[in-house]
């Protein structure tokens, strides 16, 4: 038992020797997904500048949009809980929130790229 141990630590050594030395005496050189991509990202030779101040590429909703938009959700699901709204001007609000909701992503990607 002890020698098949030995034999097979012998082995590991073995192939990761060859490993590293077919590592070390490769000339190949990689072309990255960046590089292929847009030959101007490929900064390797410099840097990241971590200091630089970011830019939001849009302005994000503030509090004030987000708790009007809520208060009207909550007050369309109550005024249907009251019975002050037909079940159709329900829907047709809701459609509309829906709507606005899937479309809302690729329009503002679209005001970004323009």
């Amino acid at each position: 038992m002890a020698y098949d141990l030995r034999r097979l630590g012998a082995a590991v050594a073995i192939g990761s020797a060859l490993a590293v030395a077919a590592g070390c005496t490769s000339t190949s050189t990689t072309t990255t997904n960046a590089q292929i991509a847009n030959p101007g990202a490929d900064r390797t030779a410099t840097f990241p500048d971590i200091t630089a101040r970011v830019q939001a590429a849009t302005v994000q909703m503030s509090n004030e949009e987000a708790a009007k938009i809520s208060a009207r959700v909550s007050g369309l699901a109550a005024r249907r809980r009251a019975g002050t709204i037909s079940e159709a001007e329900y829907r047709r609000q809701m459609a509309e929130m829906d709507t606005l909701a899937q479309n809302h992503g690729a329009d503002t990607l679209k005001e970004i790229q323009n």
